[in-house]
């Protein structure tokens, strides 16, 4: 059985709705970006041992039953999340604890990151764009928590929790594409069983008004 199977993407670009939400333009402006397939072919070059067996199928799920990167991306932002509350709300007290969690979203992140690509490199036009986007606000994400992380070391924990809120900002920016992605284009591997259970992914199904 072949596992990790999804739908061939073509390359195309997408016919845009003038009539459309804002957020629906803007997203159909992001996939006719061609500067971006030049931010891609940089991560083709940097993700290419990414393609040998059997790290591909590890990182891609194999056995699981779907793609590992949507599991995986909930540490992260877990913990980052629970480190600017308490920023936030936990005072002095908290400092210690809010480093310590700083410090494991950035290391939680990188295996995070990995399945990411994986996931991208199965990707064709215009999802590879918004993928492409999608990584390089996580590597900025990351630089900001990995800065914070340092400040915080240093004894600079205003300065730290500064950088941490930033990086919630382009993060959360970051989950926006990863949300546009899964949902609305649904990239994602998964297992071939799902191809022919008579359910899913049912990628014709009504959009939702």
């Amino acid at each position: 059985m072949d596992e990790n199977t999804s739908p061939t993407l073509s390359d195309v670009v997408p016919a845009r709705a003038w009539n459309a939400p804002p957020a629906v333009r803007l997203m159909h402006r992001v996939e006719s970006t061609p500067v971006l397939d030049r931010v891609g072919s940089l991560l083709g070059a940097l993700s290419s041992p990414l393609a040998t067996e059997p790290l591909r199928s590890v990182l891609l799920g194999a056995g699981t039953g779907h793609a590992l990167h949507p599991v995986l991306t909930d540490l992260p932002i877990g913990l980052w999340t629970s480190t600017t509350v308490l920023d936030l709300c936990g005072g002095s007290r908290s400092r210690p604890a809010a480093q310590v969690l700083v410090g494991a979203g950035v290391l939680a992140a990188l295996p995070t990151a990995l399945t990411g690509l994986a996931e991208w490199r199965e990707t064709g036009q215009p999802e590879s764009r918004v993928g492409a986007l999608h990584a390089s606000l996580n590597v900025v994400a990351l630089g900001l928590y990995a800065a914070s992380f340092s400040l915080r070391r240093g004894g600079r924990h205003g300065r730290g929790a500064l950088a941490a809120l930033a990086g919630m900002g382009v993060a959360s920016c970051a989950g926006y594409l990863g949300g546009h992605l899964t949902t609305v284009r649904k990239v994602g591997t998964r297992d071939a069983a799902y191809q022919d259970d008579g359910v899913g992914p049912a990628l014709n199904r009504p959009a939702t008004p």
